[in-house]
């Protein structure tokens, strides 16, 4: 006879795949047990699938419910949730989608997926508080070159090849502008960040993403400006740098 703990271990992997090994253990009573054990799956799945699809609605729109369900129930059989928390269910969504033969031809839903998952960690993420500029003002000169700054705990940066900010605006439910976006209008990068209740997505030019990925990476401000933002053309990273803090995308730093 099986432990407890195993019995309730096999009905969790019944649940998702096959049950005829915890369905002799099930006993029989209006229904038969894999009937039973059919019921608990059926509310799993589409449970499970109604998360991912809240949490990607661009992506459900651009290729249909029948189509999203069936993509849904493959990914949560290669990557079932390992946490009891729905908000941590489809972290690895565009990944899969970039390897599900059946969206080859969609090249551009993988990316869409990315941006909806960024969007859904900043709404989620933790609040911070602005950074004050008498604080940074209290910095020794001779320390601005360790300075490492932070940007708020709500802020994702996108850099995609394809058009997804304007895919994903012309998929909201009150869009009214051209439908038709060009895959050949090039990639953007995008900023999602948290402001309030709501997220805010901002396409960024070249300088500013540059910036704010080598930040995000902790650099020191030395290596920022000296290693990466001095290669972009046109630049003034002190000018952005204080757009940034201003903005309330950087919030801290640390020396």
């Amino acid at each position: 006879m099986p432990s407890l703990r195993e019995l309730q271990l096999a009905f969790a992997d019944a649940l998702l795949a096959d049950g005829r090994a915890v369905a002799a253990h099930i006993r029989p009573g209006r229904f038969a047990p894999e009937r039973h054990l059919g019921v608990y799956r059926n509310n799993v799945h589409t449970t499970l699938t109604d998360a991912l699809g809240d949490i990607h609605p661009v992506v459900r729109r651009l290729v249909g419910d029948e189509f999203f369900a069936h993509a849904a129930g493959r990914y949560l059989r290669a990557h079932p949730p390992a946490s009891g928390n729905l908000h941590d269910f489809g972290d690895r969504f565009a990944a899969f989608l970039a390897g599900f033969a059946p969206a080859a031809g969609l090249v551009y839903l993988p990316e869409v997926a990315r941006l909806e998952w960024a969007w859904h960690e900043a709404f989620h993420a933790p609040e911070a508080p602005p950074l004050r500029v008498e604080t940074l003002a209290r910095v020794a000169p001779a320390d601005y070159p360790r300075l490492r700054f932070r940007l708020h705990p709500s802020a994702r940066l996108v850099d995609s090849p394809y058009p997804v900010l304007r895919i994903w605006q012309a998929n909201q439910p009150d869009y009214s502008g051209d439908a038709i976006v060009d895959l050949d209008e090039g990639g953007c990068r995008v900023l999602v960040i948290r402001r309030g209740f709501s997220v805010e997505l901002r396409e960024l030019s070249e300088p500013e993403f540059v910036l704010l990925a080598s930040l995000a990476d902790g650099r020191r401000l030395e290596e920022v400006i000296g290693a990466e933002v001095a290669r972009v053309e046109n630049i003034d990273p002190s000018s952005l740098l204080r757009r940034c803090v201003a903005d309330e995308v950087v919030v801290d730093f640390s020396v």
